[in-house]
């Protein structure tokens, strides 16, 4: 395996090799469900999607977890504004999530664990951490004793002393210590809660991590993700949590993406800034915002605007109709054709593209290099479409191709987006508007290419015949 994966803890790229050979367990910091998604939520979707994926491409089973936090403050405060239970609210929500996140072309997770339905293994995890001296009880909530972990702050490279300037710290006389973070929250009078050895309560936001990792991955992971804003305080409490517990290390590599700004100025609520997915979703498409995502490497700073987008939308469509023009030169080429000899130089280029796909992603998973390997395909089909005779093999080829790029990527249409028309469905209504026009029925004609309008079909007359494309 030559995977490289920058490691965010060692702070350099190192080689990939997972815990157990041919299987990787990589585990995502998923949403807090008490509103819809923005912009910035969507580039770990996107981002670890694609990892999922190529990781797939190369032969590994990727046993993928992402979480659903169905019960925080924030959640309490939304569903008593709504007059609405929290449970009522996370349901909502994590329906909203998944809608999303199928709206943005990426597969669901091996497992989709929530807060509520992992109660037990939090309290027992909590438990184990109070009978090692790691944590302690105060009036019903339960702390972390940070000071009780050596290694407190190795992810982000800060010290204790450090770390106190970095994190919102409440005056709470019941810690030891400032920087005690809370594992068991005492429940407030009307509040959600759960028996426990403690009395009744709720978890703190990072134990629910530690819990659901030991329950669906075991001691340590392969991969851990999220969004550069969860090193810390958050995934530096899990680690700490976890390693006090097991002795063993959370995670053996660590990944964070980028910021996602709007119009080059963070997003961020008193700016008002935020893209919300869903409002976005209907303005373009997903294949946009993926490429979007994807043109800018995981771990650089990436800028949203309506400029950017329609950037993306024009790339989609030149990749979209490069494979479009291939298919359509195959439904055309003399069924002789498959005769003619293979051209050996364009076969030798695109092997050399093919690896140049997989070693960008092999650097680091550098999506923006990845693409550009495509465009260079891209431009290969399009000098050999040119050629008055052409192979079907090698058409079969290019086609082949880019569907193995398309399939880690995920950035071209498999079906369309036009009411539901498959590319089957179009050529069979094209060949009904041929035969109707050479059989002088005008009218039949005009419908059909009034239907294929109305879905955002354009028919173009070539020397090889008729060809489409959607708008």
């Amino acid at each position: 395996m030559n995977l490289k994966i920058y490691d965010s803890m060692a702070r350099e790229a190192v080689p990939f090799e997972p815990r157990e050979p041919g299987k990787v367990n990589m585990y995502v910091c998923g949403p807090t469900v008490y509103d819809y998604i923005h912009i910035g939520n969507a580039r770990p979707v996107i981002f670890f999607d694609v990892v999922r994926r190529y990781l797939e491409s190369i032969g590994l089973q990727v046993n993928y977890i992402v979480n659903f936090t169905d019960v925080d403050d924030k959640m309490i405060r939304k569903a008593n504004e709504l007059g609405i239970t929290v449970p009522e609210l996370a349901e909502k929500f994590i329906a909203a999530f998944n809608e999303d996140r199928d709206g943005l072309g990426a597969r669901r997770p091996t497992v989709a664990p929530r807060v509520t339905e992992t109660i037990p293994e939090i309290v027992a995890f909590i438990q184990g951490l109070v009978d090692k001296g790691a944590a302690y009880e105060n009036g019903g909530d339960v702390y972390f004793r940070t000071g009780s972990f050596p290694d407190y702050g190795k992810l982000s490279h800060k010290n204790l002393d450090e770390l106190q300037y970095g994190i919102r710290i409440d005056v709470d006389e019941r810690k030891e210590n400032p920087q005690d973070f809370v594992l068991w929250k005492a429940a407030k009078p009307g509040e959600i809660h759960w028996p426990s050895p403690w009395g009744d309560g709720r978890p703190g936001w990072h134990i629910e991590c530690s819990a659901m990792v030991q329950k669906f991955a075991g001691d340590t992971l392969d991969i851990h993700g999220g969004g550069h804003d969860l090193q810390f305080p958050h995934h530096e409490c899990e680690i700490a949590q976890s390693e006090s517990l097991t002795g063993e290390p959370l995670s053996r590599y660590w990944m964070h993406n980028g910021f996602v700004n709007i119009n080059n100025e963070k997003m961020s609520k008193s700016l008002g800034n935020g893209v919300n997915v869903r409002q976005l979703l209907k303005k373009t498409s997903r294949y946009a915002i993926r490429y979007l995502m994807l043109a800018t490497h995981y771990r650089s700073p990436l800028n949203f605007s309506d400029e950017t987008i329609r950037q993306a939308e024009s790339s989609v469509e030149r990749l979209t109709n490069s494979r479009d023009n291939v298919k359509h030169r195959l439904s055309t080429v003399a069924q002789g054709s498959l005769a003619l000899p293979g051209d050996e130089a364009l076969r030798a280029r695109l092997d050399e593209l093919r690896t140049s796909f997989r070693e960008r992603m092999d650097d680091d998973f550098s999506t923006p290099d990845a693409i550009t390997a495509w465009f260079g395909l891209v431009t290969e089909a399009n000098a050999y479409l040119k050629k008055e005779a052409v192979s079907e093999s090698d058409l079969l080829l290019l086609l082949e191709r880019i569907g193995e790029m398309d399939a880690v990527l995920g950035l071209l249409p498999a079906q369309a987006d036009d009411g539901g028309l498959l590319d089957e469905e179009v050529d069979a209504l094209i060949a009904e508007r041929t035969a109707a026009r050479a059989n002088r029925n005008f009218k039949r004609a005009d419908e059909i290419r009034d239907l294929l309008a109305g879905r955002g079909i354009a028919l173009e007359d070539t020397p090889q015949g008729i060809r489409w494309k959607r708008k």
